[in-house]
């Protein structure tokens, strides 16, 4: 029985790594469709959510299935309750991914008010905190689940910077408005995105510990997922 568990607990890793997969590929498909306002690029990235909700189902369906068939023990238990709340914030990540491209599809006939600099950095940070959020996971690696929590504050200081720098140029000039809003609403997405991916990580480290620990190193209550 332990033989059969552990194969169906390494199904689960190997899932897990592949709607990881999934959602780098939906924040690179947003950030190049935003950044080249690549038409194409946005309805895709808009179209790649429905196979990450579908993921997220089979997912959800094989866990409960270890849950009800195996009667796991407490460590098991942990991880396999841990992968059902992360799969919860993976998904709101493709949502959210697919909400930056709708905009981005609205913008592809635009002149950008600003060079876009600053959210490209958000998309790649955002992208390597979920990343390593997933291995974290599947190696139970807790020193990079605790670094991917540490890492959310670069994710929020460029948020910072992109959210000041288009109220200036609403304030220099009013026009500019409309499209500093879509951008700060872009910027707000992956701020969230990086957010989410703090949640898994902090599900990681409650996988490995069972405590709920933040950056600070303290114990909190649990994240909360699909926000």
């Amino acid at each position: 029985m332990r033989n059969k568990f552990d194969r169906q607990l390494a199904n689960l890793h190997d899932m897990m790594i592949a709607m990881g997969a999934m959602i780098e590929k939906a924040i690179t498909f947003a950030i190049h469709a935003l950044v080249q306002q690549d038409e194409a690029m946005a309805k895709k990235a808009i179209a790649f959510d429905a196979e990450i909700d579908q993921i997220e189902k089979e997912i959800e369906a094989l866990c409960l299935r270890l849950l009800l068939q195996q009667q796991p023990v407490a460590k098991d238990l942990r991880v396999i309750s841990a992968a059902l709340k992360m799969i919860t914030d993976m998904e709101r990540i493709g949502d959210q991914a697919a909400d930056i491209s709708e905009i981005a599809l609205y913008l592809t006939g635009e002149t950008y008010i600003k060079k876009l600099d600053h959210i490209p950095q958000m998309a790649a940070a955002t992208s390597k905190m979920v990343t390593e959020s997933i291995e974290a996971y599947v190696r139970m690696d807790l020193k990079l689940a605790k670094q991917v929590i540490e890492d959310d504050d670069i994710v929020d200081d460029l948020f910072d910077t992109v959210k000041n720098d288009l109220i200036e140029l609403i304030q220099k000039d009013k026009s500019n408005g409309p499209q500093a809003i879509d951008l700060i609403m872009i910027a707000k997405y992956f701020e969230r995105i990086g957010d989410h991916a703090t949640n898994i990580a902090e599900w990681v480290v409650f996988s490995i510990t069972g405590k709920h620990v933040g950056a600070n190193g303290l114990l909190r209550n649990p994240p909360v997922s699909g926000q």
